[in-house]
Order: C-alpha cells, then sequence, then structure tokens
C-alpha cells in the first residue's frame, strides 16, 4: 500500500505563526506526551515557524507552574496564559500577573474544565481579558461560547469552530470586529473562501492533531496570495504582537 504523501499539494506554503499549539499531555488519553523539545521539532518538521503555546499542566492541574513553564520557553514560542474557569476569582489573579509578565494572550479550555459559556465565571474572565485587552484563544462550542464576549469589544479566536457551524460564526461576527476562528476544523470545500481572511488564523492543536490536515486544506485553497500570508501567521502576529 502506498502512504500517501502530502508534501507536494503543501508545496512551498510556509505558517510563521500557529496559533493553536499545546506542550503536556492529557492523562486520561493516549497521545504523544507533548513535551517543549518534542512539540516545537513537530511544528518545524511541518514548516510552522512557530507557535502560540499554552500548557495543559496549567489548564488541568496547576496554572500558575503551568504557565511559568510556558514563559520559560522564551523567544522559542509566543507564550498564553490558561486559566481556570472553575476558579474564578484566581483566575483573574492568574490573568494580572501574566499581563505584568507581558503575556498578550489568555487560553480557556472550557470543555476540558467543565464548565459552560453561560457560567457567571467565563463572563467574569472575559471581562478581565477584554479590559486588560488581551486576546482570548477559547475552545468550546462557538455556538455558546461567543454570548460571554458579546458586547465588550473583545478579541477572540475561536479555536473549535468546526465548518457545521460557520455560518453561526459569520452572523455573530459580522456585529464583533474582534472575533476570529482557527482554519483547524474548517475543512469541507469552501469554508475558508467563505470567511473573511483577517478573520481566520491558521490552527493546527499540535501535537495532539494532525497539522497536515489544516496545512493541507489552506495551500489548495482558493485564497489569494497576500490572503494566504495572512491567514498562515500575519493575522496571529496582528493580534498577538
Amino acid at each position: 500500500m502506498t502512504v500517501f504523501d502530502a508534501s507536494e499539494l503543501v508545496g512551498d506554503l510556509k505558517v510563521s505563526l500557529d496559533v493553536d499549539v499545546l506542550v503536556g499531555a492529557y492523562p486520561d488519553r493516549d497521545g504523544p506526551p507533548g513535551t517543549p523539545r518534542s512539540v516545537l521539532d513537530a511544528l518545524a518538521a511541518h514548516g510552522i515557524g512557530a507557535g502560540a503555546v499554552a500548557s495543559l499542566r496549567a489548564a488541568l492541574f496547576d496554572v500558575r507552574s503551568g504557565n511559568d513553564e510556558v514563559l520559560a520557553l522564551g523567544s522559542a514560542v509566543v507564550p498564553v496564559g490558561a486559566v481556570d474557569l472553575r476558579d474564578p476569582i484566581g483566575a483573574v489573579r492568574e490573568i494580572d500577573r501574566l499581563a505584568e509578565a507581558g503575556v498578550r494572550a489568555i487560553r480557556l479550555f472550557p470543555d476540558e474544565q467543565g464548565v459552560e459559556a453561560g457560567f457567571p465565571s467565563v463572563r467574569h474572565v472575559a471581562r478581565k481579558a477584554a479590559g486588560l485587552g488581551l486576546v482570548v484563544l477559547t475552545g468550546g462550542d462557538v455556538r455558546r461560547f461567543w454570548q460571554p464576549f458579546a458586547g465588550l469589544d473583545a478579541k477572540v479566536v475561536f479555536l473549535d469552530t468546526h465548518f457545521y457551524h460557520l455560518g453561526d460564526f459569520l452572523v455573530v461576527a459580522a456585529d464583533e470586529p474582534g472575533f476570529h476562528t482557527s482554519t483547524r476544523l474548517l475543512n469541507s470545500p469552501d469554508a475558508l473562501e467563505t470567511v473573511p481572511a483577517d478573520r481566520l488564523l491558521y490552527g493546527s492543536r499540535t501535537p495532539h492533531y494532525e497539522p497536515v490536515v489544516p496545512l493541507l486544506r489552506l495551500a489548495t485553497s482558493g485564497l489569494k496570495p497576500e490572503e494566504l500570508a495572512a491567514v498562515a501567521g500575519g493575522n496571529a502576529r496582528r493580534l498577538l504582537g
């Protein structure tokens, strides 16, 4: 059996910044260990220059030590701070600490933490992040998780927008200029072309998702060269600084 080789279709596409990268492992599922070195090597192997990196340790076990692990990676990554939505008071304290350290983005893990969009903690954290001008990278179903950020002039990247729900994203994003989406699950034939290019950010969820899939979809899209450059890192650089 011949193994499919996507490299010819991906061609010379280079992603300068991947907005959805994790270090660490999930304790309750099979998967890679997610050591920082292995994650950085995986990005490089797929032609991805840098990643906006958050810690699963911070999301699942220990917020402070996990975030400090990411901060210690230095210029190799764009650090993203995780917060615990189950502890809204502690989450806001951690956001203040991260902002003082120069972090420009925080990441929310509602599914992993068992938090729903209507919980007061989500709106509390959303207000804090918006007030500090931080970018929020959030998991969760966009059809629900847009609501806590509405009306805040918030800068949000929805990491789990599925192409089945793309219409819902487009409807809410029309009224919220700070709403953006990752490309990771937009794999239908016309999904990427349907979203305004300045609202799209390449995301792979390395090492817990196959980065070739979003790379292949982006490389074979109908986007113009300047739009490709924006999606492949330009928009992320603009948001994250």
